[in-house]
């Protein structure tokens, strides 16, 4: 039994929540009541830091909030479900691959440190924080509908990036992106559910769709047009629906 497994459930839900809205701003708050926590010193060391701690925070609010018989690793989804449902969630995020060559240009600018942090390490933290936290942990501590359980972390996670591209300040185009990056989170949620509440399937697309959108270079009224938004929409919707297929195939075959 874990040290806060008898609280009541509404508090440990807003234990969680809490959790997940403040994850990625431990250094922010250290700083605002005077223990600053310097970067490291090197190039994406601010936010390679930030991500470390909010993966930490999960890790030990997680270990202290898990159920009676349910182990860490479980807790955050981060225990195996085998590859087959992943690689069916990569597959199906090829149209954005496709969609993005077309519509933009390769960015030759891209280098190797871009990429294991800004489409691996941090899309990682913030599925171990968002996904598993947020929802993974959510559903086994909260008895519930799932989709009522994803809502909660897909705002949280719309409203950091509505921040990242600058709150009230960012007028309409950070309200936009809000938005979207928030259906992204319950997206990702909905995959992870289908794949037995496992942080994989919502990480791998997650993934390959940053990864995407940094090889290729679109200008900024592209990327925030029509087309750029359907296509990756289209890609995450796409991804449920060929996953649900699989793992209804799956149970199938079982019978």
């Amino acid at each position: 039994m874990t040290i806060l497994s008898r609280v009541p459930a509404p508090l440990r839900l807003m234990l969680v929540l809490l959790g997940v809205g403040l994850g990625l701003n431990v250094r922010d708050i250290a700083a605002a009541i005077g223990a600053p926590i310097a970067a490291l010193p090197m190039p994406y060391g601010g936010s390679l830091l930030d991500n470390a701690l909010a993966v930490l925070l999960a890790l030990l609010l997680a270990s202290l909030l898990r159920p009676k018989g349910i182990g860490l690793l479980a807790s955050l989804g981060l225990r195996g479900n085998g590859w087959r449902g992943p690689l069916w969630v990569l597959l199906a995020s090829l149209p954005c691959w496709l969609g993005l060559a077309l519509l933009g240009t390769p960015n030759t600018a891209l280098t190797a440190l871009d990429a294991a942090m800004l489409t691996v390490l941090f899309p990682l933290a913030e599925e171990v924080l968002f996904r598993g936290l947020g929802f993974v942990l959510l559903v086994k501590i909260v008895r519930g509908p799932w989709p009522l359980l994803a809502l909660p972390q897909a705002l949280l996670f719309g409203w950091v990036h509505w921040l990242g591209f600058g709150g009230f300040d960012g007028g309409g185009t950070a309200l936009f992106v809000g938005a979207v990056i928030a259906l992204g989170g319950f997206i990702f949620a909905w995959l992870d559910h289908l794949d037995g509440d496992t942080l994989w399937c919502g990480l791998v697309l997650h993934v390959s769709m940053n990864l995407a959108w940094n090889v290729f270079r679109l200008d900024d009224a592209v990327a925030l047009g029509w087309q750029a938004t359907s296509l990756r929409i289209g890609t995450a919707l796409l991804a449920v629906v060929v996953l649900a297929w699989q793992v209804r195939r799956q149970r199938q075959h079982r019978l």
